[in-house]
Parts: C-alpha cells; structure tokens; sequence
C-alpha cells in the first residue's frame, strides 16, 4: 500500500461523474464542508509517469463514478478509500462530470475536492441531462430516474479518444483493497464488460411477463450469446472503451430504452438495459470486487451483512446509504465501517474537521479473508 506523505497523484486515473443538484447540499445549495485527507505516496513498483503524456500516458489506470450534490458524501468516502488502499496512489487523476446548468456550480465542486485532496490532479466536464432525459422511463424508485444514472453510458463519448478502458465505480462503494488488481483484469477480445456476475440470481425477474411472452423478444434477445446470460451488477464494471465506440454500444443501449418508451419491458432504472446489451457476454471478475446490496432493497433499504468469502470492495447499493443511516442514528452494523472514511464535517462538532481514524478496518466488521489472494 502506499505510504502517507505530501505529493502529486499521477498515475491511476479516477473518473467522476459530480452533479450538483439533489439532497444533500445545506440550506441555500451550498456543499456541505469535508475534512482534508491524509495525502499518499507511491510504493516501490509503480511506473513513472511520461513526461507531457497527461491523461493519455499509458501507465494509468481510469476509474469512472457517478453521484448528485446528496453522493458527494459517498464520493469524497470512495476517493479515499481508493487512495488508502493504493499501491500507487500518486498516479490518481479525476475527470469529473458535472451536470450543467445545476447548482452549486463546477467552481464550488472543484473547490471542495482541492480542499479535501489538495495535490489531487482533476477536470471537471459538463454533463447534458438533456442528452438522455427524453429516454428515461418510471422505475420503481424516483432516485433511479435521475439522467445522472445513464452518464455511463456515454463514457466513451465523454474521454478523452486515448483513454483505452475505464473502472466504473458508483458512488456508494468502500474499496478495502488496490484498485490496480481490478484493473489488470483481462478482457478477451470477445468482450467488452467485466463484471462480477451473480447466476444464482432469478435472471427473469429483471423483465416484466409481457417482455418474456413477447415472440421477438424473451429468450430470443440472449440466443447465440457466449454463455447463458446472468445478472450483474453495473455499479463495479471494466470497460474496454475502444470496443464500446467501435460498436457503439450506446447507441445500441438507448435502442432498447427507446423500446421501453413503447412497450414495458422492465422496471427498474438504468441497470435493464446494460443487461440486454450485454447479459451473456460480460467477462467474470472475482465477486470480492462488488459486496454489493448493503444498502438493502429498493424499497426498505433494510441492513445486510457481506457475503461469504474474501472482499476487496463493499457496495451500498439498495435505498439505504451509509451516511443517511447514520445521521439519523440507524445505522447497520457495516455503516460504522464507512464511517471510518467519512470526510464530512458535522458544523455542530469541531472534532470532526480532521480526517477520520481507520482503526474500525481490524474489527470484527470484515471478514479475516478480506485481502486474502
């Protein structure tokens, strides 16, 4: 892991999506104020940058994230998170995507991660919610509809044409492991996506009857795939970026969203149609890189414990988030280890204007596999 000291982060390139709209800004739209964290240093290993290649130097390694003004709170716990754990963690560079015509502006957003990460290298790029809003159907949950959700579907119009592939990552993870082993996945050239697929999982239920009793559609949509098509989850993926422009997969993407305008083919939000496209075809990844579903259902949000086996990864996915749950003193019994890299500042308590302690990691919380390889 890399060692905590002053410097500039250049090498593992994490890719945000911020919009500034949503819950979670204080009275008036302004963001809320996050401790600074401990700034990191790289081990002995790690590739040396190129000198003037910037974001196109291919020692680095892309990470992309999406989140609204209330995901901010998750943001800054996941950047963290990722630094700590870090065998390189001076090669980190952010491209974050701010929904336009928002407030608090791109000025504020930048503002509040330099003060977090002062040595942090980032841009920040408008996001149209224009570009999809015409294309979002009702889901079972309204935080499911927001055009921010789909912003990864448009990563490989977003960066720049010489990133090769990008770690998508939702806001609400922990990561407890280097990053750099997800991204050294392989992708065969059949594939497009990695991901952790869970084929234990009721793979219909992810579609209405009408779409299954449909003759053109149903089974029909997954015949001829590599293998038989499973469920997984699209907040931790690899994308080989190239492939994805090559075959336009956004394009194909939105065909199926289009579908959905006219025919009810699925209920929940932008997760149906990544499986159209690619339940099938993904490339397995270690299910250690998404303990996801801590965040409960949909509807409840009710606690949940890890799965069995080692983790690198914990992922609040469900209604209920961490730092919700913990403010108004519910808390299950994984939040407390989010707490841990909770940057957030509570106005009322100057004891929390320092970075949090990590000493939670070594308790009971984790399993004892958690970095077993």
């Amino acid at each position: 892991m890399g060692s905590a000291a002053p410097g500039m982060w250049a090498g593992l390139v994490l890719v945000a999506f911020l919009a500034a709209s949503g819950a979670g800004a204080s009275a008036g739209g302004a963001l809320p104020r996050f401790a600074e964290a401990p700034e990191y240093r790289n081990g002995e290993g790690c590739p040396a940058p190129v000198a003037g290649a910037g974001v196109c130097d291919p020692g680095l390694v892309h990470i992309a994230m999406t989140l609204d003004a209330h995901y901010l709170r998750g943001s800054m716990a996941a950047i963290y998170s990722l630094l700590k754990h870090a065998s390189c963690p001076e090669s980190l560079f952010f491209h974050f995507l701010a929904a336009d015509a928002a407030a608090p502006g791109v000025g504020e957003l930048r503002s509040a991660l330099a003060a977090s990460f002062p040595s942090l290298r980032f841009e920040i790029y408008p996001f149209r919610a224009d570009a999809v809003t015409g294309l979002i159907s009702a889901s079972v949950r309204a935080a499911l509809e927001a055009p921010l959700n789909y912003a990864r579907n448009y990563l490989a119009d977003l960066l720049p044409k010489c990133v090769p592939r990008a770690i998508y990552l939702d806001s609400d993870v922990l990561a407890v492991d280097d990053v750099r082993r997800l991204w050294e996945t392989r992708l065969p050239a059949a594939a497009v996506v990695a991901a952790p697929e869970y084929c234990h999982a009721n793979f219909s239920r992810y579609f209405t009857d009408a779409f299954w009793s449909d003759p053109e559609l149903g089974a029909r949509v997954f015949a001829g795939r590599r293998r038989a098509p499973c469920y997984f989850n699209t907040g931790v993926m690899v994308i080989d970026l190239r492939r994805w422009r090559s075959g336009n997969y956004r394009h194909r993407i939105e065909q199926w969203m289009e579908l959905q305008k006219e025919k009810r083919i699925y209920e929940l939000g932008s997760l149906p149609p990544f499986l159209l496209v690619f339940a099938g075809e993904v490339e397995a990844v270690d299910h250690r890189w998404n303990q996801h579903g801590l965040g409960g259902d949909n509807v409840l949000g009710s606690c949940r414990p890890l799965h069995k086996g080692p983790v690198s990864l914990m992922h609040w996915s469900g209604k209920g988030k961490p730092w919700d749950r913990l403010d108004a003193g519910r808390p299950c019994p994984l939040d407390h280890t989010w707490k841990s890299y909770d940057l957030y500042v509570d106005q009322g308590d100057a004891s929390s204007a320092s970075a949090p302690s990590l000493t939670s990691l070594s308790s009971s919380a984790l399993p004892a596999a958690v970095f077993s390889w």
